[in-house]
């Protein structure tokens, strides 16, 4: 359902009102105003594009936490099930920089929540209040892991999150793609 325009709370740009951007700003505002992160260290919609099978997928990561010039985290949100969520977070954390891993990852529904490790794809802690403050991610960075992923690792990074994102038309196959070499 489209509402109409609402004005992003991060960047201050006009965005598309939906239930689901709601949520998303929900989030935004909470990381700011509960979790003592800066605007400035959330950077808001970054896309991963892939290719594969003739499938061309853009990734949406909503939100990634950057501390002083350190990527440390990514939250994405997506209604419903978290479990189902958990690997394609996982995935576009490992390859959304080429120099560095991001080692930890959120996937929420806007009502719960679960931190995830990058590097092991455990669950840290689950709910809402799992969601590190920037003091406790301070506090743990000097032991998490920002190595890159192995480049022999990012096909399979890459193909995981394409097959994960991929949204399917209601007439049951993919839908075209402006621009898209294939789609």
């Amino acid at each position: 359902m489209i509402y109409g325009t609402l004005v992003d709370f991060v960047t201050g740009e006009p965005i598309v009102d939906t239930d689901d951007e709601r949520y998303r700003q929900k989030l935004a505002r909470l990381l700011v105003e509960e979790k003592g992160f800066a605007k400035a260290e959330l950077t808001m919609r970054r896309k991963i594009e892939t290719l594969f099978a003739n499938q061309f997928v853009a990734s949406k990561i909503d939100i990634v936490v950057n501390i002083a010039g350190q990527l440390v985290m990514v939250v994405r949100y997506g209604p419903g099930s978290l479990v189902t969520r958990e690997r394609a977070a996982i995935a576009a954390a490992r390859v959304l920089e080429k120099n560095q891993l991001i080692p930890l990852a959120v996937v929420t529904n806007g009502e719960d929540a679960e931190l995830l490790d990058v590097r092991t794809g455990k669950v840290l802690e689950t709910g809402l209040t799992a969601i590190p403050t920037r003091d406790a991610i301070l506090t743990i960075m000097p032991g998490l892991d920002f190595s890159p992923t192995a480049q022999k690792r990012r096909e399979p990074e890459l193909r995981i999150l394409n097959a994960f994102d991929v949204e399917v038309c209601c007439a049951g196959g993919p839908c075209a793609l402006p621009g898209a070499k294939e789609g």
